[in-house]
């Protein structure tokens, strides 16, 4: 802006001008509605668990959430990716997020990896976004950022330590497979982070998250033809499951991810992963009627307080 067009700018806000327009109402929500839709993965997941094997779930809710996701960009007329290779973008931001990320969870936790500690690790993904922003993203994690990132990462540890004080060594020894598995599904969902944003940021929410669970539909259904018997019994929690996962979780929760690594360096966005945690502690809670502990209540304080720091213009 030149002199005389910042002399000008001030002029107007002196004399009364009307400010820049506050954002929109769904950018102002997005973040905490995403990471309570993102809390609510880990409850349905202990709901549908008895009712259907871990990749045939996750074969069911991609193949769903893709299959919605067409008639809707169909419907609307959405714009698709004008070349192959703005698709094929796409889709390895699907093989990362949605197939790496969650076949990898599921796995772990099904192989015995406690619920307690596989959030643990998956918290560390603010922590690897912060260290990769720079050489991935050409971001700059500001010293009040790093300060929020490690003072939530120690609030999730105190909200996560009832479950993990039940962790022995013996039990370490039993899952160091799953742990490792687990680990890799969260750098995998990191790496996605960073992918999208480089790659597929401005390719459109339906047609892209479309082409993004095509993607993962080449991990998900190859393990689960390898290694499962396909089992999914069809019942009301199964299919409230089931509908609940597609709807709120692949097209909700993933567009508002979306939307937010577009409009926002990566590293902020990573850190509302924080929030998972606490909001799961407290969902269950309310609905399993599961202990919260005053050291859990002063661990939820601490990660707000980070997550507050982490993401603050």
């Amino acid at each position: 802006m030149t002199a005389a067009g910042e002399f000008a700018g001030r002029r107007r806000i002196r004399h009364g001008a009307a400010p820049m327009p506050a954002a929109p109402l769904i950018i102002r929500i997005a973040p905490l509605t995403f990471a309570f839709l993102w809390s609510s993965g880990f409850i349905v997941a202990r709901y549908g668990a008895a009712d259907a094997e871990p990749f045939t779930f996750l074969t069911a809710r991609f193949l769903l959430a893709a299959l919605l996701l067409l008639l809707l960009a169909v419907a609307t007329r959405a714009p698709w990716p004008k070349t192959f290779g703005d698709a094929g973008h796409n889709m390895v931001a699907g093989i990362l997020l949605h197939g790496g990320y969650l076949c990898g969870v599921w796995w772990a936790v099904a192989n015995g990896l406690p619920a307690g500690l596989s959030a643990l690790i998956a918290a560390a993904q603010p922590l690897m976004t912060a260290i990769l922003a720079g050489p991935l993203a050409g971001e700059k994690v500001s010293a009040p950022q790093w300060a929020g990132i490690v003072v939530g990462f120690v609030g999730i540890v105190l909200v996560l330590a009832p479950r993990l004080a039940g962790v022995d060594a013996a039990m370490l020894g039993v899952v160091v497979v799953p742990m490792l598995v687990n680990f890799g599904a969260t750098v995998s969902v990191t790496l996605g982070t960073f992918y999208q944003k480089r790659f597929a940021a401005s390719s459109d929410l339906r047609t892209g998250t479309f082409l993004q669970f095509i993607g993962a539909l080449f991990i998900v259904v190859p393990l689960a033809l390898a290694t499962e018997t396909l089992r999914f019994d069809v019942t009301p929690t199964s299919i409230a499951v089931l509908l609940w996962s597609v709807v709120a979780l692949s097209i909700g929760a993933i567009a508002l991810l979306l939307l937010l690594i577009r409009r926002g360096a990566v590293s902020r966005v990573a850190a509302l992963i924080y929030l998972v945690p606490p909001l799961v502690a407290a969902e269950a809670f309310v609905l399993f009627g599961e202990d919260l502990t005053a050291v859990q209540m002063a661990g939820m304080v601490a990660t707000a307080a980070g997550v507050w720091l982490a993401v603050k213009r």
